[in-house]
């Protein structure tokens, strides 16, 4: 077979494979991205496209949070991409919410979080689809900016081709990597670093390596509206009481574990299925909707109930012209228990990034440049 040769090769053209490459191709390196389907079809594709700062953890998540959203903006004007800058909404509908919004707001802003807590009628004010009834108010942050993921994944690749010479080889998968070389089936890649961003997949390259990591896979149900009537926009996007017991940046709330604890005594369907719910909009009108969290082994029958759950808790907290379903959809991600991503050297020349959960849009390309600046 041919040998072919590159400075980076990366595995994998999901938002984090992409993200890597375009760090390393703005640095002037020669990049090839090896791609086994004939585009991303794995979460990248199937998600919120938020970039949700707010979710992070403070400390050195968040800034790579705030610092992959300064990227993204770059990369957005240089695509034109349509996106959405509208910040997000954590509607509290209880009295245990509401304490929790209010402290964050409070405690948020000393540590690099731009948010506010926002009594109800300026919410209403800011967002047609909240709920008024029973509106509490809620916690509003300015960072949070919504992409169309299905849209961005399948421009980003030309875009890295026509600005940054990129060579991208879809159906190509890598069989394996060793000693400084990629093997596919049609032909051998050559590459001072080779960066693997396989996402989900824990068997093909380095299975005892991501096994010991700890990661384990997480499938998510979601679902998407009929596009809305012409004009009408979602606003900030949505979450609710639910997610602030799901993202670990609300840890720093003393009033976090009443609410935890009445989640988990009073919503256990919510609670076995991992479920909160978040709203945004695509660029066609459309209404993303989700989800919940299965751990371990990937069941690929979906289950009703959880529909059911999420589109009941979704009643409460928002209302849209059109809530007809037209789609539904499940992803999968990886993830480690504890920390936000895994970074493994199996051996020289050869990094993996993987286990962003479902922070790959938040942190992506904060986490490639800091791959990028480590190689040297």
């Amino acid at each position: 077979m041919n040998l072919e040769h590159a400075d980076v090769v990366v595995v994998g053209s999901g938002i984090v494979g992409l993200a890597h490459a375009y760090a390393a191709a703005r640095k002037g390196l020669d990049v090839v991205v090896l791609e086994r389907s004939h585009g991303a079809r794995g979460a990248s594709i199937r998600n919120f496209g938020l970039i949700w700062p707010i979710g992070q953890p403070p400390g050195p998540a968040l800034e790579m949070a705030l610092r992959s959203r300064e990227i993204w903006l770059e990369v957005l004007e240089q695509t034109a991409l349509p996106h959405w800058r509208t910040g997000s909404l954590h509607l509290a509908y209880r009295a245990d919410e509401e304490a929790v919004g209010r402290e964050f707001a409070d405690l948020g802003p000393k540590l690099g979080y731009a948010c506010q807590w926002m009594e109800a009628p300026g919410v209403t004010s800011l967002s047609d689809a909240a709920n008024p009834e029973g509106l509490r108010g809620a916690l509003y942050s300015t960072t949070e900016m919504t992409v169309d993921p299905r849209v961005a994944m399948a421009k980003l690749p030309a875009f890295l081709t026509e600005r940054y010479g990129v060579d991208f080889r879809f159906s190509t998968p890598a069989l394996a990597v060793g000693a400084g070389k990629v093997e596919t089936p049609r032909g051998s890649w050559s590459a001072g670093h080779i960066i693997v961003c396989s996402g989900d997949d824990l068997e093909s390259l380095y299975p005892e390596a991501l096994e010991q990591a700890g990661l384990q896979r997480c499938k998510l149900q979601m679902m998407r509206t009929f596009q809305q009537p012409d004009g009408w926009l979602l606003g900030p996007a949505l979450a609710g009481g639910l997610t602030m017991r799901y993202y670990p940046s609300f840890e720093i709330c003393s009033n976090l574990e009443a609410l935890r604890q009445r989640i988990t005594a009073q919503m256990r369907g919510y609670e076995r299925w991992g479920i909160h719910v978040m709203v945004s909009q695509t660029m066609q009108g459309e209404v993303t909707i989700g989800d919940s969290h299965e751990y371990g082994p990937v069941d690929v029958f979906d289950k009703p109930e959880i529909d059911e759950l999420i589109l009941d808790y979704l009643h409460a907290m928002a209302r849209f012209p059109i809530l007809e379903i037209a789609q539904r959809w499940h992803g999968v991600y990886a993830r480690h228990p504890e920390d936000p991503y895994v970074r493994l050297r199996p051996e020289a020349g050869v990094e993996i990034v993987t286990g962003l959960g479902g922070a790959g849009m938040t942190l992506c390309f904060g986490l490639a440049e800091e791959t990028v600046e480590g190689m040297g």
